[in-house]
């Protein structure tokens, strides 16, 4: 199974990779179909209004989300990877003003943010928590064009036909050819001692099938320097963060402080999971900013992975570019194997999902750049994936901030004890990550709605709004 490291970790703004960047994509799809003509309507008429409807968790929570605005983005011709964030507000305020469309090589539609951009809370869609769907009209107001999406988590989007295929599929899917195929973790520890490679390795052989060596290089040095410059702004920021709940910005007064022990070098004996918080707070407070992240593997996980690479490079006077890079293509290998046999999204499994999806990435990164073996590498992730399991995602007001922001930074301190774990050990352990995995979906499809996104249980509902 290959999923490319490009796919996990992608450019793009926050506060949410399922409920921001997966419908503004959505969107971009939309209207690059009416643009393309290739769709069935009869001649000489003309789209001239489009409208938007919000189904599910992206209903329930698309404001806290920022899912509304992510639509009428997307509707602008914007995407999550080039949008100017210091561009949006200017962007909204026009559509919301004029009550038009003007995306590039498009003509002018009518759109009505009031009217036409629907918060449906009734009606779920039947293939995923997380279901749009775009319609075109023309000027008699008759139905044209009606294409359903579903935001699957981590900023992937499927069409409705893609969605139904997968599920009905009976023939294996046929795979992209990769010299290491590994569909799950036994597999990739047998292909690992069969060919004498780290996983990093295998991980790599297998993207440099699509693109040189210097091609994927530069792509991981990219995506590392997105996490170190959302870390640095996140250290940066003081005030209020957006969405009413008057939720103060902390990285920056923590760093302050742990800068000030470290002038005067104070005794802290958790001077490590200090920073290793901080780190992760100030990209998660970025996040709920609407600020540009990488989804790590998903937006509301997004300071895990770049919280330990930091401290990574903190704490390890031997920490390299080569090595960040073999953190992110280990990483990358545990994230693909979650994906493919459980979910990387709240809205379907909770908060297990995506903090435990992210914390065994980064514990598999960490335990292999302090020298792992792939056992225990696999044991790491294990480790990291099992002490969350359970975990809902009840966000207070449908924000990505409480309890988001903090479980963040939990998600990154247990990485780190799980690969310290790990490979003080031979690898040997109880529980194998793929039935770790699969723990995780059971929990998943068992687990309350309410617990999935929705705000509609848990501290969402417990918690007073001030």
């Amino acid at each position: 199974m290959f999923l490319s490291v490009f796919d996990l970790y992608k450019i793009g703004i926050g506060p949410s990779s399922s409920h921001t960047m997966g419908p503004m994509t959505a969107a971009g799809l939309f209207l690059d179909e009416l643009k393309s003509g290739q769709w069935p309507r009869p001649t000489g008429v003309k789209v001239a209004r489009l409208r938007a409807r919000l189904h599910g968790s992206l209903a329930f929570t698309g404001v806290g989300h920022a899912t509304d605005r992510a639509v009428i983005l997307g509707l602008c011709g914007l995407l999550p990877a080039t949008i100017d964030p210091n561009r949006m507000d200017a962007l909204l305020e026009e559509v919301r003003r004029t009550k038009k469309l003007t995306p590039d090589g498009h003509p002018q539609y009518d759109f009505d943010p009031a009217a036409d951009l629907v918060m449906d809370k009734r009606t779920p869609l039947p293939g995923h928590a997380n279901g749009m769907a775009f319609e075109a009209y023309d000027a008699d107001d008759r139905l044209l064009l009606r294409r359903v999406f579903y935001s699957i988590g981590g900023g992937f989007v499927v069409t409705e036909e893609e969605l139904e295929a997968a599920r009905t599929r009976t023939a294996p899917k046929a795979e992209q050819p990769v010299p290491f195929p590994f569909r799950n973790a036994q597999q990739m520890l047998n292909m690992a001692r069969e060919s004498g490679l780290s996983i990093a390795e295998m991980k790599r052989r297998n993207e440099e099938m699509f693109m040189s060596r210097a091609e994927l290089d530069a792509g991981l040095d990219r995506i590392w320097g997105a996490m170190r410059s959302c870390i640095d702004r996140g250290l940066e920021q003081e005030g209020i963060m957006p969405g009413g709940l008057n939720v103060k910005r902390r990285a920056r007064y923590l760093h302050d402080r742990l800068q000030e022990e470290w002038r005067q070098n104070r005794i802290n004996p958790l001077l490590a999971n200090d920073w290793l918080s901080v780190y992760a707070m100030a990209v998660n407070e970025e996040n709920a900013a609407g600020g540009r992240v990488v989804t790590a593997p998903t937006n509301g996980a997004a300071g895990v992975v770049p919280a330990v690479l930091r401290y990574y490079l903190h704490f390890h006077e031997d920490a390299d570019v080569h090595g960040i890079r073999d953190f992110l293509l280990t990483s990358a290998a545990i994230g693909g194997v979650i994906k493919t046999n459980a979910s990387i999204s709240g809205a379907e499994v909770g908060c297990q999902g995506e903090v435990g999806s992210a914390s065994a990435m980064a514990a598999a990164g960490l335990a292999a750049v302090l020298g792992g073996t792939p056992e225990q590498i696999e044991n790491a992730a294990e480790i990291a994936l099992e002490h969350h399991l359970g975990m809902t995602c009840d966000p207070v007001a449908g924000l990505v901030q409480v309890p988001c922001i903090e479980r963040n930074a939990l998600g990154a301190v247990k990485a780190v004890t799980a690969a310290s774990l790990a490979v003080k050990g031979d690898g040997t352990h109880f529980v194998p990550l793929d039935a770790c995995i699969e723990t995780m979906r059971q929990t998943g499809v068992d687990m309350s709605e309410r617990y999935k996104e929705t705000s509609l249980g848990g501290l969402a509902v417990n918690v007073v709004e001030c």
